[in-house]
């Protein structure tokens, strides 16, 4: 789904968790910046009838390989949508499954984001020097009971980001996998502040 941002409003990305689809965030991100574009890409795999963005063969195990495909494909597809909106800066954000690749792309192709939202992200390959991800304006949010995204790996996550001199904002709860209307307002500010 798709939608153009009026003159100047920044394109937002927005990508779904596993089993979701391209409407799940479509209106939370309307809603949040109504002039904003917005892209919400639809996973193209399916795991059980769940959709995703890449293959993985069990809980936190990603198929790299596949990864690697279809973060290359989501970078073009990326900046085809940036090709045809010139002059609109880039936000993305995504949960979980969503989450994953957006990082990936924005991790590999530091250029496409001005902004990245990671709602429960889980990133477990190895992280090397991204200066790119410098003064980058970037938003984790993660549960400490989250039992898809272990917390050490959040803290990992975000001590990275840190090192790597990103503007780095975070919003922690105390439960598990679930987002929460604190998460949302954090979201809400990494979007619409100047």
């Amino acid at each position: 789904m798709t939608k153009a941002p009026a003159g100047g409003a920044p394109l937002i990305f927005a990508f779904h968790g596993t089993g979701g689809d391209e409407t799940q965030f479509f209106g939370l991100a309307r809603q949040i910046a109504p002039d904003a574009g917005i892209v919400s890409p639809c996973g193209n795999v399916s795991e059980g009838g769940a959709r995703r963005f890449f293959k993985r063969t069990g809980e936190g195990v990603y198929d790299m390989q596949d990864l690697a495909r279809r973060t290359e494909a989501m970078a073009r597809f990326i900046a085809a949508h940036k090709a045809d909106n010139p002059g609109s800066a880039a936000y993305g954000f995504g949960y979980s499954n969503g989450a994953n690749i957006l990082a990936s792309v924005a991790l590999k192709h530091t250029e496409l984001f001005d902004r990245i939202g990671l709602l429960h992200p889980l990133i477990p390959w190895p992280l090397g020097a991204t200066p790119g991800l410098s003064g980058k304006r970037v938003l984790i949010t993660a549960g400490r009971r989250d039992p898809i995204c272990p917390w050490p790996a959040s803290q990992r996550l975000i001590d990275w980001f840190t090192a790597q001199g990103a503007d780095i904002s975070t919003e922690i709860h105390e439960g598990g996998h679930d987002l929460r209307q604190p998460e949302l307002v954090a979201l809400q500010t990494l979007l619409t502040a100047p």
